[in-house]
């Protein structure tokens, strides 16, 4: 496996390229009709959405002096209860807020895996190349990449809900400078999503595919992020601050 990991590490892959290649998001490109088709087709492959701060120049929309998530976090802290599939509340929310991003809801249909974005696009070479399901793949600004996949988050008895170390929280983002598993309590901004820099989350595989087991990803996904996290950039966020709280 680490000869063949070497190898595709020396060759330009297509997906490296691509990613360096695709053209900037131009003003006006996620609005409108777009936008909201975007937004519908997320909720009609069942992952619940909310409403979240946007990019005003280099800080947040939010009120929240030194805001240390801008552009990152739900509107509301009722996000999880609020987080809906219904295509009309999407509609208003998208009409009345054109400038919002959204977050989607994890833990209830679906969990990301969240990874360095280097150790990501290895990882869905192998992933492709080996013809395992992948389902949705996004980038989330010019660091991370997230695999969307069912959850493992909901058995019929609670007695046999399993926690896991590489769980992620808002609150706890710092701690997992590789992969962070976003299930029951987290988030993750969706595609169309703008960031404060120019950057953006877009899809690299659209969520009509459909959800994989998690667990056929994470080896792969693991062994990537063993890799690249000992070069990863320190994040700028402060590690004492709160992203999001889940409650007030």
């Amino acid at each position: 496996m680490g000869t063949d990991f070497s190898r595709a590490r020396g060759s330009e892959s297509r997906i490296s390229h691509w990613l360096r290649r695709r053209p900037k998001p131009q003003q006006g490109d996620a609005d409108g009709t777009a936008r909201v088709e975007l937004l519908l087709a997320v909720a009609e492959a069942g992952m619940p959405i909310a409403p979240a701060a946007h990019p005003v120049g280099y800080r947040c929309s939010c009120e929240r002096v030194g805001c240390p998530t801008p552009a990152r976090h739900p509107l509301s802290f009722a996000w999880q209860t609020q987080s809906t599939t219904d295509r009309a509340q999407i509609e208003r929310w998208a009409g009345s807020q054109p400038h919002a991003n959204f977050i989607t809801a994890t833990g209830l249909i679906h969990d990301v895996l969240d990874v360095p974005l280097s150790a990501g696009t290895q990882a869905l070479e192998r992933l492709l190349a080996a013809g395992i399901d992948v389902g949705p793949v996004a980038t989330s600004g010019d660091d991370r990449m997230l695999f969307f996949t069912a959850t493992r988050g909901t058995p019929e008895d609670e007695d046999e809900w399993w926690p896991c170390e590489l769980d992620c929280h808002p609150e706890t983002m710092d701690e997992h400078p590789g992969l962070r598993w976003h299930c029951r309590g987290s988030y993750v901004l969706l595609p169309p999503a703008k960031l404060p820099g120019e950057l953006d989350v877009s899809w690299v595989r659209g969520p009509e595919n459909p959800l994989p087991d998690p667990l056929t990803l994470l080896e792969t996904l693991t062994d990537a992020c063993a890799r690249f996290v000992g070069s990863a950039e320190q994040s700028d966020v402060d590690h004492e601050s709160v992203a999001w709280p889940l409650s007030r």
